[in-house]
């Protein structure tokens, strides 16, 4: 099980000495789960995506630009700039524990960083963009990403800011690459997902709960840290529950009431985990919180992106 923790890249992992294991671990694959989730729901929302072959392979290869590589990025960074928090918090992490040299993190920031915009060109030659716009979408997501770890910005300092800017790019930004692959992102789709990305704030405060005494000693204004761990833990499960209600009366008002439906279905088990595990004790039962929960977070999204991929009020605007 720890050893399945370290390739994973989450916490309780076991130590290792191969490279490539500590190359995955930095890239923590389990974060990679809402992306590639993210593309299939903008591929849905576009009201263009065929299954034909063309259009699946397309597809697998913008999930690898969006988790694989540019998660993967994003995750490696992070662990560069936040390898002092990690000494005091999870100090079996590749960089504190001395497994893997700087130089040999740097070089693999670059690589994932360089391989994601050259697949996010290419995804744009394949479909005819005349402007690269998931070019553009990585590339403005990987400037998020650096921001949010590297200083002088490092927006996880400022924890409404940060946990934002990670929660719209877990979820808006591999919702838009995959809608402008496969059609046309319109602005209206673009404030939806943003608003949905409210939702991931509240994912992402429950990734600072295990960092609440290294964000401390080195003062990183978290959620957990300003309003403590009870608190933050409402505060997560609030913001994930109100923008989903909030989606909700979206698809009601562009008359898909069928998936109006069917979302608050797969909110009610949501909620209910949410009792059972994040509000009893967020520090111990993170993990299975997360397991439990999250699935139906993520088939909610896709059933409000496949319901405005069918909406014709959508689709004209």
């Amino acid at each position: 099980m720890s050893d399945a923790r370290q390739l994973l890249g989450i916490k309780g992992a076991s130590g290792t000495s191969s490279i490539w294991k500590l190359r995955l671990q930095l890239m923590k694959p389990v974060t990679w789960i809402p992306l590639l989730w993210g593309v299939i729901c903008g591929a849905a929302a576009s009201g263009n995506y065929h299954w034909r072959l063309p259009d699946i392979l397309a597809s697998l290869a913008c999930m690898v630009m969006s988790g694989p590589l540019l998660a993967g990025y994003t995750q490696t960074i992070n662990d560069y700039y936040d390898r002092e928090i990690d000494a005091i918090n999870e100090p079996y992490r590749p960089i504190p524990s001395g497994a893997i040299s700087l130089t040999q993190v740097k070089v693999q920031i670059w690589v994932l960083l360089l391989a994601g915009l050259g697949v996010a060109y290419a995804l744009d030659r394949w479909a005819g963009h005349a402007t690269p716009s998931v070019f553009l979408l990585a590339l403005g997501g990987s400037f998020v990403s650096y921001i949010y770890s590297a200083p002088p910005l490092k927006l996880k300092q400022n924890g409404w800011l940060g946990n934002y800017a990670l929660g719209a790019s877990y979820i808006a930004l591999p919702w838009w690459a995959g809608q402008a692959l496969f059609g046309q992102l319109t602005w209206i789709t673009a404030l939806l997902t943003l608003a949905y990305s409210l939702a991931g704030l509240g994912i992402a405060v429950i990734n600072d709960f295990k960092s609440v005494e290294g964000d401390k000693e080195l003062g990183l204004q978290s959620l957990p840290v300003v309003f403590g761990i009870k608190k933050a833990s409402w505060i997560s499960a609030g913001m994930i529950d109100i923008f989903q209600l909030a989606m909700v009366i979206v698809l009601i008002t562009i008359e898909q009431h069928f998936a109006s439906v069917l979302l608050i279905l797969l909110i009610i088990p949501q909620m209910t985990f949410q009792d059972i595990w994040l509000l009893r004790d967020p520090l111990k039962f993170d993990v299975k919180y997360q397991a439990s929960a999250q699935p139906f977070l993520i088939l909610g999204m896709l059933v409000t992106a496949t319901a405005i991929g069918h909406s014709y009020l959508i689709q004209g605007l």
